[in-house]
């Protein structure tokens, strides 16, 4: 085994600091060309690694600068240009000094200049357009071809806050406009106006600062820094502040304007909409009609066969839909002169280029609710057989009773145990439905502390703590008071505990009827938030009305899919965005299309394709806060305005606790301020996110008074009102204790015995047995109960929205 040729050559270590280029040797494998011997592979190696490496990563540069180029190219190409839809702008002035309708001339006069081919005229050329306002009135669209763009101009009005919310729901860009001159840039009415449009959801915004004609020359600029600064501070961070005051200040808007990255809400460009430029109504019948609304595609893929929604009217069926020549094309220009004056010229009948109709196979049906089976839950009388499988069965169940050695079968039918009547008499009450306790005689509670009855005490006596005397003067003392002082005497007691706060669902159990009546629909649970809950049982006529998911998020990502699918394919009718349409829209009331005829100048009027099952009604949980500027109180089931996407809707929601991963909400009787909590209402199906925006009638009008968004949509969704009826000790001796007040006769004390007890300093307890003739009871409790304590139960019901009267 001597040297040789034929020796064992072992592979050389790695080196402790190994270089990048030796980390990497494997990866240039095949690089250039081979050269012969170890020295000239690594120098080849050594001298190319660096220079590829570094093209390596240059060219994954490279890469993704081209990807977010080709992306933002797309985005700009989508909302710019001939073949998009004219983006619309909103005029909002936040000071009542504020002239929106000479802003919105200003504007309009700059484009159509500029399209005249006067870009450089003086501003006292483009500010004399008097009779202009006069003739264009609400939506105005104007062509930009310097800038390749068309501009769609309207004002909001600041006094209506319904009204200005409908024209945000639809702009691309807000504009919020200042007075230079004032010295309170934004009014209480302006707050109030931000408020809400940051309730629900702001697009690109921008800053107008108008009136700096009317500051002395030489604190313009001042002025001018001190409006900006009032803006930024209310608008979003890359907000930019324009000035009013000359031409080339109105041309540096167009720029702007022109230039700007578009960034839509996500709950619009999940739907297609129409903004109606024209409307018309024809009445096919006395009362129904079809509604025919000229606009452009917004958002998405616009198809005949989907429902569509027109905001503050309802849900309905496409009849037709005809695409028809743009009224305001980028490179034609229809204008002509009448009297020396540009007047933009509307043509009478426009030539339809293609109109597509529903397939009634493929068209959704118009569905709101459910029409239940009333036969469905109906039983028929039972046959001998099926009642003597049913005797037999209870025979099996009878409790076996304790008899005597050597009694007979007739003899044992002759003995009756009352006890067992009496608890046989109780359970099936409680099977009934009236009362219903999470647990049967539970000693332990969540603690777990245990109560037990080890205490020394004389069992043949029926006192409390072995003392006839003692119970029978407690019983006579009780006894002696009239209905007049026992009233008193709560009154009293009441007022002592009046500082207590905490407990604002306490209520009083009455004289003139049983609690066990008055509570009957009421249960006890051991722990609200583990202790079960059907949430099937004991619905409500409404629940047989609306529609369940079995998975609700499931359904949204199938039904958003489906929509995207049909935005990539184009199928049969289907309309593209950026595309000027004419809906025909069928069977909609004549009573309520006329009042949109004679408002949709002033208040945009918009059709909303629907999604899969939107039309459908369902009970949806909304997230809300209420408004900072609301004092007045918001109580559950008050009849309240939800602005929700570009539905409206009068409803009477019920308000709960916002409990995470808790299957049980408590119910709250009141909004309370800086808090959030779950809105409850009947309404149609729709798909987060979703903001909301709450108004409330008053006298003097309507005003905002919370905000929020849609959370889920849930059926199941169990809702507790909680009660808590309270007694007060009499008498206490170590941890037992007669309550008195909190029943007023025995039977409820017995009826409620289950319950578990509870006192305001954290004790736990059980009713043990009635005391006397006037509710009083013998309490057993986990430590030493204090005199000045308060016992209660906590009582629990299901509680439902209400179903809209609309």
């Amino acid at each position: 085994m001597g040297g040789g040729h034929k020796s064992q050559k072992n592979k050389p270590h790695k080196t402790k600091f190994a270089s990048k280029s030796s980390r990497n040797v494997h990866k240039l494998a095949g690089d250039g060309p081979t050269g012969r011997g170890k020295g000239a592979v690594r120098a080849q190696t050594n001298t190319s690694h660096g220079q590829r490496a570094k093209e390596l990563r240059n060219l994954r540069t490279k890469n993704i600068r081209d990807r977010k180029r080709a992306t933002l190219l797309a985005e700009k190409r989508a909302s710019t240009g001939a073949s998009c839809s004219p983006r619309i702008l909103a005029i909002i002035a936040l000071s009542s000094s504020v002239d929106v309708q000479q802003l919105k001339m200003w504007i309009v006069s700059t484009a159509l200049s500029d399209e005249n081919g006067s870009a450089n005229a003086p501003a006292d050329d483009v500010m004399e357009t008097e009779e202009m306002s006069s003739v264009e009135s609400g939506l105005v669209t104007v062509v930009v071809p310097r800038y390749k763009f068309r501009l769609t101009v309207m004002e909001a009005p600041r006094d209506d806050l319904q009204a200005c919310l409908e024209v945000a729901k639809v702009a691309d860009i807000l504009a919020f406009a200042v007075a230079a001159d004032d010295a309170e840039y934004v009014d209480k009415a302006g707050k109030v106006v931000l408020s809400m449009l940051r309730g629900a959801g702001l697009p690109n915004c921008t800053g107008f600062i108008a009136n700096l004609s009317e500051v002395p020359a030489k604190k313009r600029p001042d002025a001018k820094r001190a409006a900006s600064a009032a803006l930024a501070m209310e608008l979003p961070e890359d907000s930019k502040c324009l000035a009013t005051e000359s031409l080339d200040d109105f041309n540096q808007m167009m720029r702007h304007l022109a230039e700007q990255r578009l960034a839509e809400p996500k709950w619009r460009t999940q739907r297609p909409y129409v903004i109606a430029q024209e409307l018309t109504f024809s009445a096919t019948s006395p009362d129904l009609g079809a509604l025919v609304l000229s606009g452009y595609v917004r958002g998405r893929t616009l198809s005949v066969n989907q429902l569509v929604h027109v905001a503050g009217v309802g849900d309905f069926q496409f009849s037709q839909i005809d695409v028809i020549e743009d009224p305001s094309p980028l490179r034609q220009r229809r204008k002509q002169t009448v009297d020396g004056q540009m007047v933009v010229d509307v043509a009478e009948e426009r030539q339809g280029l293609l109109s597509v109709q529903p397939d009634p196979e493929n068209q959704e049906p118009l569905i709101v609710e459910n029409t239940p089976d009333t036969l469905a839950g109906e039983q028929t009388w039972p046959t001998e057989e099926e009642l003597a499988e049913a005797g037999e069965e209870n025979k099996k169940r009878l409790k076996k009773k304790m008899l005597p050695k050597g009694t007979s079968d007739y003899q044992a039918a002759w003995i009756v145990d009352d006890s067992d009547e009496e608890q046989d008499g109780v359970q099936d009450e409680e099977q009934d439905g009236s009362m219903k306790a999470a647990s049967e005689n539970e000693e332990g509670d969540e603690d777990g502390s245990v109560i037990s009855e080890d205490e020394p005490m004389n069992a043949t006596s029926e006192s409390v703590w072995g003392d006839d005397d003692d119970t029978q003067s407690e019983m006579l003392d009780d006894d002696n008071l009239t209905p007049a002082q026992r009233a008193a005497e709560i009154e009293r007691l009441k007022a002592a505990h009046a500082t207590d706060e905490e407990f604002p669902d306490e209520i009083d159990t009455p004289m003139d009827r049983p609690a066990r009546e008055r509570f009957g629909k009421y249960r006890g649970l051991k722990s609200f938030r583990t202790s079960p809950w059907d949430p099937k049982e004991s619905l409500p006529v409404e629940y047989s009305k609306i529609f369940a998911f079995d998975n609700f998020v499931r359904t949204q990502k199938h039904v958003l899919a489906k929509a995207a699918e049909r935005d990539r394919q184009q199928l049969p009718g289907s309309i593209s965005p950026h595309t000027y349409v004419r809906l025909h829209i069928k069977n909609v009331p004549a009573r309520r299309a006329e009042s949109l005829l004679t408002t949709f100048k002033q208040v945009p009027v918009v059709a909303c394709g629907l999604l899969q099952h939107e039309s459908k009604m369902s009970v949806l949980h909304y997230s809300v806060k209420k408004y900072e500027g609301c004092a007045e109180p918001i109580k559950s089931k008050d009849s309240l305005i939800f602005h929700t996407g570009f539905r409206r809707f009068t409803t009477r929601p019920i308000f709960s606790t916002d409990d995470l991963n808790v299957d049980k909400h408590k119910f709250e009787r009141f909004l309370r301020p800086g808090q959030f909590a779950l809105a409850s209402v009947f309404a149609p199906v729709s798909y987060p996110p979703h903001p909301l925006v709450v108004f409330k009638e008053f006298p003097d009008g309507v005003r905002l008074v919370a905000s929020g968004s849609l959370r889920k949509v849930d059926p199941d969704q169990i809702i507790l009102k909680r009660i808590i009826l309270s007694g007060y000790p009499h008498r206490v001796s170590k941890r037992k204790a007669v309550v008195r007040f909190m029943f007023h006769n025995p039977e409820d004390v017995r009826w409620f015995k289950p319950l578990e007890l509870w006192t305001k300093y954290g004790r736990r307890g059980r009713i043990k047995e009635p005391v006397g003739t006037h509710g009083a009871m013998k309490c057993i409790f986990d430590g030493v109960p204090q005199q000045r304590d308060a016992v209660c139960i906590s009582l629990y019901k299901r509680v439902y929205p209400k179903w809209p009267s609309q």
